[in-house]
């Protein structure tokens, strides 16, 4: 029997198109990340690419933990990678993710299905439950673009209905904002529209604080077909210097070339947990046809 999976991860190469191998400890945590449903969207600044939604095989899940069990003492499961909680059980996949776990339990992040916020009157009660305080919701300038980035129409109505139903459920919102050459007017907008409903203070008054910020991603995937257009530093709008991510860090490509030359050593990547995502690929239970292993921290 054979199953169809998102493959994917950071890749370390060797000066070749091979993976280089990486010595596994038993003591070390894996984070086993698993796109099994997929993504409502189809934004055109995602790494990941445009991948198909393919479902998942019963017992897939559970061959996935047992092929990494013997190597790891602990292993954080989670069933999605691009949507969190894109699949109709998702109580139950929750539940289902932190019993395949093994000595530990997956975390949630500051992530949600905005998706899923706009049509299952559900959906945040349960991010409460499960201690979600905070949710990121991505835009990309005004109505328009924002629904053109996403690739979906109504994406932008669904994110300021999403803000909304956040804050009723006593969950802070986080905007961030994806900037290139093309949006960098509409992105500089943003602020005033988080001025107009007052997401300063409502989030106050839950106890959280409204955080906006914007950067222009990788350029891996989708993104990286938008190189024309990625924005340079003395590009961006002064009105949104404030908001930029590690802005005082920016470099042009020519400024980390000159930095890469200068290192005597290669950068360490160990860490204390070890990042393992499926995207896409061919599995045969019991046998692993591919495998490229990350070394890094678990981020989102």
């Amino acid at each position: 029997m054979r199953h169809s999976l998102l493959f994917g991860g950071c890749r370390y190469f060797n000066g070749s198109t091979n993976c280089m191998s990486i010595n596994i400890e038993k003591s070390r945590k894996l984070a086993l990340v698993v796109d099994m449903y997929g993504c409502p969207n189809r934004c055109r600044h995602c790494w990941l690419g445009r991948l198909p939604n393919i479902p998942p095989e019963n017992g897939a899940d559970e061959m996935l933990v047992n092929s990494f069990r013997p190597h790891f003492e602990q292993i954080e499961y989670y069933s999605w990678l691009r949507e969190p909680d894109f699949c109709g059980e998702y109580r139950a996949r929750w539940e289902r993710d932190k019993a395949l776990s093994v000595n530990c339990e997956p975390q949630r992040f500051e992530l949600a299905s905005f998706w899923r916020l706009v049509r299952d009157g559900e959906y945040a009660k349960f991010l409460r439950e499960v201690g979600v305080k905070i949710v990121q919701l991505t835009f990309f300038g005004g109505e328009e673009t924002t629904d053109r980035y996403i690739d979906r129409k109504g994406a932008y109505s669904e994110l300021l209905k999403a803000t909304e139903i956040l804050l009723q459920n006593g969950i802070a919102p986080r905007w961030q904002a994806f900037i290139n050459a093309e949006n960098k007017d509409e992105v500089a907008e943003l602020p005033k529209l988080a001025e107009k409903l007052k997401l300063a203070e409502r989030c106050r008054q839950i106890g959280q604080n409204f955080k906006f910020f914007v950067h222009a991603g990788s350029c891996d995937g989708e993104n990286r077909k938008l190189y024309p257009i990625r924005i340079i530093k003395s590009d961006i709008p002064q009105c949104l210097v404030p908001y930029y991510w590690q802005y005082e860090e920016l470099r042009t490509e020519a400024e980390c070339v000159e930095s890469l030359l200068k290192r005597s050593e290669n950068p360490d990547y160990s860490t204390e947990i070890s990042l393992f995502s499926i995207l896409r690929t061919t599995l045969t239970f019991g046998t692993i046809t591919r495998i490229c292993l990350l070394n890094g921290e678990s981020e989102t």
